[in-house]
């Protein structure tokens, strides 16, 4: 586990660029929902299977079971093939079909209704259009919709997810689907690269850069690849945090001594704005959705901890009093949960603090778990572990009830972020 600053230290571990990442689900008590994903008429003779990644993502999420279609014939694809009575009698509550037909200039148009079996009306029914290098991507439109009307939530399958990867002697922030496929490398390196942060829009992302052979913090355009650095002073500049507006950025410089907090402009121009004063050290910053709270991790009361204080600066509240190691707090979408890592018996696990009742609640069993990060509906938690001795990501929901473990063969990740919904 790394210290308090730690993120300056650049002991990546190493993952295979190209690896996708194989995902193991565990759910323990509450209720599934169970649906019937059949295979979309014409889906044999595309390059994809739509239907197959949509009931991926589903189960994915610990809250459905998948209903086998397997016997049934014909498949439907239409409402007026649905034999409502053959669904029920194999348990199932709802029902997903569909087709795919190539069309002349080559695209693909996927259609697909979702039927309440109970009730047997249909809940949902769209179209798309789409190259059939979309084909994954409308998949997983298909899955938030799906998600929403079942779960009354917004679905999750659209966004991505960064992390830092490490492969022989080269640094790489790959960007994937939230399910980790279609990863991608936006950025190599010989230099470490740490702490990746997601922009509000998610068109940039600001990531802590070593290519100077010291820490620079940098914002990336995704769509350009452009790069500007936007905290390159003297000492370390780390910790980056975007400011829900998206104008600005919290990091932790040591500009002045001792590792303190700061505003920095997103252009890279003007000032910093120094935000703490202490003899202490203040760092691993996070702003609130509303932008009026940043929540860190200090250590100015004697061990790390995590504390709170108004957007412009001001006297600081301490958050957690469970134990003598609580660092890396992150907002949850709604501002209404903090999740950090606590240390406890030694061991380091994710755990979540309720704002307003100061209720903790510990959601991870393993020895050094470690960077969690909201899904942007809440719901979920992506957060790195330590398996067999090797870096892998995990997530678990907010009530601890479904953890998924997304395990690559080719090495080790670190540093995971869950982008906004939107960002592509």
């Amino acid at each position: 586990m790394r210290q308090l600053l730690a993120l300056f230290a650049a002991a990546l571990l190493s993952l295979q660029a190209k690896a996708q990442l194989s995902i193991d689900i565990t759910t323990s008590g509450g209720r599934q929902i169970p649906i019937a994903v059949v295979p979309f008429a014409g889906e044999a003779a595309q390059p994809l299977s739509v239907s197959g990644v949509v009931g991926a993502d589903l189960a994915r999420t610990g809250q459905f079971r998948l209903v086998s279609s397997a016997g049934v014939s014909p498949l439907p694809s239409e409402p007026s093939e649905v034999g409502f009575g053959d669904w029920q009698a194999r348990t199932a509550e709802a029902l997903v079909i569909g087709r795919m037909e190539r069309q002349a200039d080559g695209r693909v148009e996927v259609r697909f209704r979702l039927f309440d079996v109970q009730r047997q009306s249909q809940i949902a029914s769209l179209s798309y259009v789409v190259p059939a290098s979309q084909l994954r991507a409308t998949a997983h439109r298909i899955a938030d919709v799906i998600y929403e009307k079942l779960t009354g939530d917004r679905g999750v399958f659209s966004t991505r997810i960064i992390y830092v990867v490490r492969r022989a002697a080269r640094y790489e922030l790959q960007v994937a689907d939230a399910d980790g496929e279609n990863a991608q490398t936006v950025l190599a390196s010989d230099e470490p690269i740490l702490s990746p942060a997601w922009s509000p829009d998610g068109a940039q992302v600001a990531y802590v850069s070593f290519d100077q052979k010291r820490p620079v913090v940098v914002v990336q355009n995704l769509a350009l690849g452009t790069t500007r650095p936007v905290a390159s002073f003297r000492g370390n500049n780390s910790a980056p945090a975007w400011y829900p507006s998206g104008s600005a950025l919290a990091v932790t410089l040591t500009r002045d001594g001792n590792a303190q907090l700061y505003r920095v402009d997103a252009s890279g121009k003007g000032d910093p704005a120094r935000l703490t004063t202490n003899a202490g050290i203040d760092t691993e910053s996070t702003v609130s959705p509303d932008g009026k709270w940043i929540a860190f991790t200090s250590d100015r009361g004697g061990s790390p901890q995590v504390y709170r204080m108004p957007t412009d600066g001001g006297p600081a509240q301490r958050l957690t009093f469970e134990g003598t190691y609580n660092v890396r707090p992150r907002y949850s979408p709604d501002g209404k949960l903090l999740a950090f890592v606590q240390r406890e018996a030694g061991k380091f696990r994710i755990a979540v603090l309720e704002l307003s009742s100061g209720q903790v609640t510990v959601l991870t069993d393993g020895g050094l778990d470690d960077s969690p990060s909201f899904a942007p509906n809440g719901k979920m938690i992506l957060y790195e572990t330590k398996s067999g001795g090797r870096g892998q990501l995990a997530a678990v929901s907010v009530d601890g009830r479904v953890r998924q473990r997304l395990a690559s063969a080719a090495g080790d990740v670190r540093d995971p972020a869950w982008g906004p919904f939107g960002g592509r």
